[in-house]
C-alpha cells in the first residue's frame, strides 16, 4: 500500500504504537491521505479483513465529518478534542449496538514543511452506558424522593429514617408535627423519650432486637406523647434498607390506631369482665376478679371495698362501714393486704362517691394524697407506691352501692382518662347481671351486718392501751351470727375485754348474743368480781332466756400492776386467747377453763392471772378464725400463733387485718377479734 512507502520514506517508526490499547491513525499533507492505522483502530473501524478498504472509509468518513477539524489541526496546530461522540452510521456494523469514541486530533511533523494529523480514537461505550444508567437511577431517586416528601406532607402518618444501627438519622418533618420534638431533641435515640413509660422498655428491646438482626418488616405497637398531653396508640412499621446485601438504613412509618385500639380493648375488658363473673358466684370473687382485669389493663393498683352503710342503725360520725376484700397490683408495686375494716366518716371521699353514687377523681402530687381520699389504712401506700391519683367508683346495681372500686395511678403516669372512666362504666354495666345476682345475696347480708355493728360496742379509750376489734361476716350466709365481743370500763376504772360465741347463725342467735352480752356487761357492771365469778353468775341468768342458749365466752380484765399491767381472765368453753410479746414470741393463755354456758354448772368458775410484758397483744378470737372441717383444732392454733408472731410490731388494727387477710379460713362461720396492745416506753402507741 501506499500508505507503507510514505511511512518509511518519512523516517517516523510508526511500528512503536502498534501495541497501544487506543486506536491510532496518521494523515499526511494538506490531503489528509492516510499514512498509517495500528490494530486497534483497525479492529475499531475496519481494515483488512473488515468490510471495507481502510482508505475508502476513512476518506469518506473525513470528508463528510471530520474535514473541517483537520484542516484546522493541519492549519494552526491546534489539537481538537471530541468526547463520547456515537459511532458514524457508515462505520456502524449492521445489528451492532451503539458505540461512543473520545478523539483527539493533533498536528504531527514528517520534516520542513511537511506535517499530517495525528487521530487517536479511545471506545468510552461502557462509560457512557454505565454513566446513562447512573443519571437515570439519580433521576429515579430524585422522583422517589420527591414523592416520599410530597406524601410526608399531605398524609396523616408519620414516616422516618434511621442509620443501619437503629439511630434516627434524617428529619422528619411529620414527627415534629405530631409529637412537638425539635430535630435535636428526637434525633439519635431522642425519640424515645416521647414514648409512654410503661411501652418504652418493650420497644426499645423488640427494636433492638430487629436491628440486630434483621430479617424483613418489624412491626410494634407504642403509645406516644401528644404535645397537648395524654397519650395516643401508633402502629410501627419499618424496613430495612439494603445495598450489596448489607442494610444500610431503615425506613419506617408510625399510624395512629388510637380508634381501633380502644374498640379492641373496650371488646377485650367486657369479655374478660364476662368471663370474670360468670365462673364465679360471690360478690367478693367477682370483684376481685374484676380489679385483676382492671389493673392488667388500665390502672397501677386496685381495690375492692364492700360497703356496710350504717346510717341511721349507728350514731356518730362514721356511718359507713367498708371492708377491703380483694387488691390487685402491677409488677413492681407491693400488693396490699386484701382484708381491713374501717369505718368512715362523712368527709371521706368514698362516702361522698357512694351518696352521690358517681365516679369521683381526685389527683394529687406523686406520693402526697390527702388524708381523706381513701381508707386510713391504704393511704401508706399511696406515700410508698407514688400514687398520683384515685379514681373512686362506687358499683350501682339494681340501685344500691355494695362496692366500692379504687383505682390507683402512680409515678408519672396520667390519671384515668375521661375515656377510661367511661370504659369502666361500661365494664360494670356489662357485667351488672351476674353482679346483680350475686347482690340479692350480698344486700341480705349488709343488712344482717348493719344489724350486728349495732349489737357490738366500740372499744372505749383507755388510757395508754390501744383496744381494736374487728368483726368479719361469713361470705356464704346472709343471716347474722351468734359471734359478738365487748369491752368498756368498769367502774373501777379497769378496762374490760370480752368475746363470745351463742351457738346457731340465725336471727334466734343474734338475739340470744344480744342478751348474753348485755347480762355479761350488767353483772360486770354490779360488782368489780373475779372474772371466773362473773361467769358463773352469766350462767345463771342464762337460765332465764327463752329456751337452750348454749354460749362460750372469754371475759378478761387487764388491771394496772406497777408500771405494767397483768391480765386477769377467765375461759368458759372458748379457744384459749394468745399473748404476743413484741418480740414475736407467742403462747396461748390456758388457765381459768371451765365448761361452756348454758347447762348446770354447780361448781366455781376458776380465774386465772397473767402478766403482760410491755409493748404485747393479748388476741381474743371466736373460733372460725382457726377452725376447717376435717382438721384438728391444734393445726389452726398453731397457724394463728404463727401469723400473729410474724406481725407482732404492727400497730393493733393491722394486727387484726392481717390475721383476717392471712388466715385460712372456711368462709361458713363469722369471725370476731379483739386485741389489747400494752405500752412500749420505746414505742409511740
Amino acid at each position: 500500500m501506499g500508505a507503507v512507502d510514505e511511512r518509511e520514506d518519512s523516517g517516523l517508526g510508526f511500528e512503536m504504537l502498534d501495541p497501544a490499547p487506543v486506536g491510532v491513525a496518521v494523515t499526511r499533507g494538506p490531503e489528509h491521505r492516510l499514512v498509517y492505522t495500528n490494530a486497534r483502530y483497525r479492529s475499531l473501524f475496519g481494515g483488512p479483513g473488515g468490510a471495507a478498504e481502510m482508505e475508502d472509509v476513512f476518506a469518506d468518513f473525513m470528508r463528510r465529518y471530520y474535514r473541517p477539524q483537520f484542516d484546522e489541526v493541519y492549519r494552526t496546530g491546534e489539537p481538537i478534542v471530541a468526547t463520547a461522540e456515537p459511532e458514524l452510521p457508515m462505520i456502524r456494523r449492521p445489528g451492532s449496538e451503539q458505540r461512543y469514541f473520545t478523539s483527539s486530533l493533533s498536528r504531527i511533523v514528517f520534516g520542513p514543511g511537511d506535517h499530517g494529523v495525528l487521530v487517536v480514537v479511545l471506545e468510552v461505550t461502557d462509560q457512557v452506558a454505565a454513566d446513562r444508567e447512573m443519571a437515570l437511577l439519580a433521576e429515579q431517586r430524585r422522583r422517589v424522593l420527591r414523592r416520599y416528601e410530597s406524601l410526608m406532607r399531605i398524609s396523616a402518618e408519620v414516616f422516618w429514617v434511621t442509620d443501619r444501627y437503629g439511630k434516627v438519622s434524617e428529619r422528619s418533618p411529620s414527627w415534629e408535627r405530631l409529637t412537638g420534638q425539635t430535630w435535636e431533641e428526637y434525633r439519635g435515640d431522642g425519640w424515645l423519650r416521647t414514648l409512654h413509660p410503661d411501652d418504652r422498655p418493650d420497644t426499645v428491646r423488640s427494636w433492638g432486637e430487629a436491628v440486630a438482626a434483621p430479617s424483613g418488616l418489624w412491626e410494634h405497637v407504642y403509645r406516644l406523647r401528644m404535645p397537648g398531653g395524654g397519650y395516643r396508640h401508633f402502629q410501627i412499621r419499618a424496613v430495612p434498607v439494603r445495598e450489596d446485601g448489607e442494610v444500610v438504613e431503615w425506613v419506617g412509618s408510625s399510624t395512629d390506631i388510637e380508634e381501633q385500639w380502644n374498640e379492641q380493648r373496650r371488646k377485650r375488658l367486657r369479655d374478660r369482665a364476662a368471663a370474670a363473673t360468670v365462673r364465679l358466684r360471690s360478690l367478693q370473687e367477682m370483684l376481685g376478679a374484676l380489679a385483676e382485669v382492671i389493673v392488667r389493663e388500665i390502672a397501677d393498683g386496685c381495690g375492692v371495698y364492700l360497703v356496710t352503710d350504717l346510717t341511721g342503725v349507728r350514731h356518730g360520725d362514721a356511718p359507713f362501714v367498708v371492708e377491703r376484700m380483694a387488691t390487685a397490683a402491677r409488677p413492681g408495686l407491693v400488693r396490699l393486704p386484701p382484708y381491713s375494716e374501717e369505718r368512715l366518716g362523712g368527709g371521706n371521699a368514698f362516702v361522698t362517691a357512694v351518696r352521690r353514687r358517681r365516679p369521683l377523681l381526685r389527683a394529687f402530687p406523686a406520693g402526697a394524697p390527702p388524708p381523706d381520699v381513701v381508707p386510713g389504712g391504704t393511704l401508706p401506700w399511696l406515700v410508698a407506691n407514688d400514687a398520683n391519683s384515685v379514681l373512686i367508683l362506687p358499683v350501682v346495681v339494681d340501685g344500691t352501692v355494695p362496692a366500692v372500686v379504687a383505682v390507683v395511678m402512680c409515678g408519672d403516669r396520667p390519671p384515668v382518662s375521661p375515656d377510661d372512666i367511661s370504659l369502666l362504666l361500661s365494664m360494670f354495666d356489662h357485667a351488672h347481671d351476674a353482679l346483680s345476682r350475686a347482690i340479692r345475696f350480698q344486700r341480705a347480708q349488709q343488712v344482717a351486718l348493719a344489724l350486728q355493728y349495732s349489737l357490738l360496742a366500740e372499744p372505749p379509750h383507755a388510757d395508754d392501751l390501744r383496744i381494736v376489734a374487728r368483726y368479719r361476716a361469713s361470705p356464704s350466709a346472709a343471716e347474722v351470727g351468734g359471734d359478738w365481743y365487748d369491752s368498756f370500763l368498769l367502774p373501777d376504772g379497769v378496762p374490760v375485754v370480752a368475746i363470745g360465741d351463742v351457738a346457731g347463725h340465725d336471727l334466734s342467735a343474734a338475739v340470744s348474743m344480744s342478751q348474753v352480752r348485755n347480762m355479761l356487761r350488767a353483772l360486770a357492771m354490779d360488782r368489780c368480781e373475779p372474772p371466773g365469778e362473773i361467769l358463773s353468775r352469766l350462767n345463771l341468768a342464762m337460765d332465764s332466756l327463752v329456751g337452750e342458749v348454749m354460749a362460750t365466752c372469754v371475759y378478761a380484765r387487764v388491771e394496772p400492776s406497777g408500771d405494767a399491767y397483768r391480765l386477769h381472765y377467765a375461759v368458759a368453753g372458748h379457744p384459749p386467747p394468745l399473748l404476743v410479746t413484741r418480740d414475736g414470741e407467742g403462747r396461748f393463755l390456758e388457765g381459768g377453763l371451765s365448761p361452756l354456758l348454758g347447762f348446770p354448772h354447780g361448781e366455781p368458775r376458776p380465774s386465772q392471772v397473767e402478766p403482760l410484758p410491755p409493748g404485747s397483744t393479748l388476741l381474743l378470737y371466736t373460733d372460725g378464725l382457726v377452725e376447717r372441717s376435717g382438721e384438728h383444732l391444734d393445726r389452726g392454733l398453731e397457724r394463728l400463733r404463727s401469723a400473729a408472731a410474724c406481725v407482732a410490731e404492727q400497730p393493733p388494727d393491722k394486727f387484726c387485718d392481717h390475721l383476717l387477710s392471712a388466715l385460712p379460713t372456711t368462709g361458713l362461720d363469722d369471725i370476731a377479734v379483739i386485741a389489747v396492745r400494752t405500752p412500749h416506753p420505746d414505742v409511740r402507741q
